[in-house]
């Protein structure tokens, strides 16, 4: 008797709850649409549900919602997911409007709701900065000293190193008849080639910890995915985020012992040498800074952190994306695998191994790249701020509000791209001719945009094209591959969540076509 009227008790509880949750986020709701409608002309909304809004619209993989309820709403969009407005933007003229009528007017990107964490915290990452002097400082710093074009030439033999490793490896599995993970290992040289760059280390040094990286990443994206949910929430995410507090404290602690580590290497070397090495690497350069009382920008050693882990996940994952997604088209695409391998004979021939310097010569190989970009572009979803109110499309954006652009949608607008769906590298080989064509009908129109537009674009752009050039020329020109599945096809299909990723691991057989290059003499184990 006791028992059921104790459960009636939690029961009758659980529903007061819920009731007076659901009526305070009503009028939460209410009062927030009110405030941002006011006297204000906004884009067309879809029809929404009590409390969630327009959650229902979304699926597991978000870009793909976004897309679908573009293709049937309209390229501008008035959204509300649970107590987040946005607008969402999916095509190339309004993404022209954005990137370069208004740029300045969007250049700041939204605040984490976790503010203390070094994974997520906005308040000292680069990437997610308020535009302002901090952020231009690191910015010149990382282009004048990292990404830049003459700074991407002179590290061309630390990125030259780890492919040889990266095919020295394949090349062991090809002569045992094995099965390689191509995620994993692809994985490993976009890890080992950033880290290398911009702190002189391997991150990936054993198999094991080249495992332990390669699932920190991979955990980094699901939270960071988790925490997107638990922000919709407005001043319920916290209670939300409890879900997954361990998460939320484990991951950036070991970031955080990761990058600490380093600097106290850093530190330890430049006591030793006086601080005159000639070869610094950025990591070197920050830590100038960091120790200058009369620097230009003060900065913290958490910045340093938060910095090098904005290009170590930025760096990594993405590049890695681009390649497998490419070599995925590829295989399912035989005939322009052979193409592709042609052009590299053609130019290169078989006996020695394809260099970055011979890309300008293989427009079949950007061609491919271009493509595999707009068709999977290595982070579909980009975020603004809106910093004062203006116009774009004819309707009205309030200072406040946040602008979220699916170039997944911009890269397959039917408008711009003819059989938007489709792999067809050729698109972007077109002659003088038909290029001045095209331009006279889309002139500066932003219908390419795989890292964003305007002063926020990605930096890291030319490091990453780098890789993926050389490494995808390298696996066409050494080795056949061979799905390892029945249907011998690539499965391309994306993982859940925010970003643009393989949802299962891409196997293969390798089979050796040529090996014009040296062994590592025991280092290719990495």
């Amino acid at each position: 008797m006791m028992t059921n009227i104790t459960c009636f008790q939690y029961t009758f509880t659980f529903l007061v709850l819920w009731f007076v949750s659901v009526l305070f986020l009503h009028v939460l709701f209410k009062r927030q649409a009110r405030q941002v409608s006011h006297g204000l002309h906004l884009p067309p909304s879809p029809p929404a549900l009590p409390v969630i809004g327009h959650l229902h619209y979304i699926t597991s993989v978000v870009f793909e919602g976004f897309h679908n309820v573009s293709v049937k709403y309209g390229p501008l969009l008035y959204l509300r997911l649970v107590t987040y407005p946005f607008v969402l933007v999916s095509s190339a003229p309004l993404a022209t409007e954005i990137f370069r009528t208004h740029d300045l007017n969007f250049s700041d990107r939204i605040k984490s709701p976790f503010e203390d964490s070094l994974l997520f915290g906005s308040s000292v990452s680069f990437f997610n900065a308020p535009y302002g002097e901090y952020w231009k400082f690191m910015k010149k710093i990382s282009m004048t000293e990292l990404l830049g074009s003459a700074q991407i030439k002179r590290s061309r033999n630390v990125r030259r190193e780890e492919l040889l490793r990266f095919l020295n490896k394949i090349l062991e599995k090809a002569q045992t008849n094995e099965v390689v993970d191509l995620s994993a290992q692809v994985l490993i040289l976009s890890n080992n080639s950033t880290c290398r760059m911009i702190m002189s280390a391997r991150c990936s040094g054993e198999d094991n910890e080249a495992e332990r990286c390669r699932q920190l990443i991979f955990e980094s994206f699901e939270l960071a995915t988790k925490l997107a949910f638990a922000s919709l929430f407005g001043p319920f995410r916290k209670l939300f985020a409890l879900a997954f507090q361990k998460q939320l404290e484990e991951i950036p602690r070991k970031y955080d012992e990761l990058f600490e580590k380093v600097l106290q290497e850093h530190e330890d070397r430049a006591k030793m040498d006086g601080g005159e090495r000639e070869e610094k690497d950025l990591m070197d350069i920050l830590l100038k800074v960091y120790h200058d009382t009369n620097a230009e920008v003060k900065i913290t050693r958490a910045q340093i952190k938060t910095f090098f882990l904005d290009l170590f996940i930025g760096g990594t994952r993405t590049t890695a994306d681009g390649i497998l997604f490419l070599m995925g088209e590829l295989i399912n695409h035989p005939e322009k695998f052979k193409k592709l391998r042609d052009e590299i004979d053609s130019v290169v021939g078989k006996n020695r191994l394809v260099e970055e310097s011979d890309v300008p010569n293989l427009p079949y190989l950007q061609a491919a790249v271009k493509e595999t970009m707009r068709l999977h572009p290595p982070v579909p979803l980009f975020d603004r701020v809106c910093r004062e109110t203006c116009k774009v499309g004819g309707y009205d954006m309030p200072k406040g509000m946040t602008v979220v652009m699916n170039v997944y949608s911009v890269m397959r607008d039917p408008k711009v791209w003819e059989d938007p769906n489709e792999f067809k590298p050729e698109r972007f080989l077109v002659s003088d001719k038909e290029q001045d064509k095209q331009g006279e009908a889309a002139r500066g129109l932003c219908d390419f945009v795989p890292f964003g537009g305007g002063r926020r674009q990605c930096p890291g752009t030319n490091l990453s094209m780098s890789i993926t050039h050389a490494s995808v020329a390298a696996m066409v020109q050494c080795f056949d591959w061979k799905v390892a599945n029945s249907a011998n096809k690539a499965n391309l299909e994306p993982r859940s969540g925010l970003t643009l990723s393989l949802a299962k691991p891409l196997l293969c057989q390798p089979m050796v076509r040529v090996a014009p290059f040296p062994a590592q003499n025991g280092n290719s184990s990495t």
